[in-house]
């Protein structure tokens, strides 16, 4: 079944100008992003793809005002973003679980820092543990629960607040295949019926493939951005067909020849 969503040119929700990012170390300063420029679209999937240690999650980061930048601009809806924006929210690599918290605890949090009536709030987070699949599972801990469920409990409580814009930072990265790859079909369901935008982090080309409206390829350490591909195959996506299998091997080959070419 081919998802109904319209791949179409969406109002840029989030801007980046020459957005730069120096750490101080040792023995100086390490440059971790180096003047990037980049859009983020309303709706979109959009999958930002390096090899490990590249500046990606330090990227994400910033989005979501967890990090400072060292130069640049950050523009949410036209206006530049000062720290953290409750609008963004975040899956970790870890699911980042509070242990004491039932899976209902977790995924109401959010709505309940915020005030929200216990039984408002209890309501949106059912709605968000069935949309995830863990109907039944409500009064669980997450030392109760196998590593895939407990993505899931990180995935409903970052839609359970409600934000526009959703950071996933390689959250299936510590995931068996199998798991991993029903997670990637679980996500792209959700986002498909939610229509939130969604920035996703992973150094997999497979995932990133099967995911993206668009993949930014950034390179090695500093970050830069490489290329840009729009990938407009119908959804679910077949991992065998050519066209996917064509697209998988020209980007392992322009990843593999800027490697090459940053190890002469």
């Amino acid at each position: 079944m081919v998802s109904t969503k319209q791949i179409v040119k969406e109002e840029t929700i989030i801007k980046l100008e020459n957005i730069s990012k120096t750490f101080l170390v040792e023995d100086g300063e390490a440059r971790v992003i180096d003047k990037i420029d980049m859009e983020i679209r309303e709706n979109e999937f959009l999958v930002l793809f390096g090899a490990g240690q590249c500046g990606k999650t330090t990227l994400l980061k910033m989005l979501a005002g967890l990090e400072n930048k060292t130069e640049g601009k950050i523009l949410l809806g036209g206006k530049e973003m000062k720290g953290f924006d409750p609008g963004i929210g975040m899956v970790y690599q870890t699911t980042a679980l509070f242990p004491w918290l039932s899976v209902m605890g977790n995924v109401e949090f959010g709505p309940k820092a915020r005030g929200v009536s216990k039984k408002e709030r209890q309501k949106q987070a059912q709605y968000y543990i069935d949309l995830v699949g863990l109907k039944g599972f409500e009064k669980h801990f997450p030392s109760m629960l196998s590593g895939g469920m407990c993505q899931r409990v990180g995935i409903a409580r970052a839609y359970c607040n409600d934000p526009k814009i959703i950071l996933m930072d390689e959250p299936f990265g510590h995931l068996d295949a199998q798991t991993r790859y029903m997670m990637e079909e679980e996500v792209e369901k959700i986002w498909d019926r939610e229509k939130r935008t969604i920035v996703f982090v992973t150094n997999n080309i497979e995932e990133a493939l099967y995911l993206a409206d668009r993949i930014i390829i950034l390179t090695e350490c500093p970050a830069k951005v490489l290329k840009e591909y729009t990938i407009d195959l119908p959804r679910p996506r077949d991992l065998v067909s050519p066209e996917f299998l064509s697209l998988r091997e020209e980007i392992s080959s322009l990843v593999d020849l800027r490697e090459g070419a940053d190890n002469e």
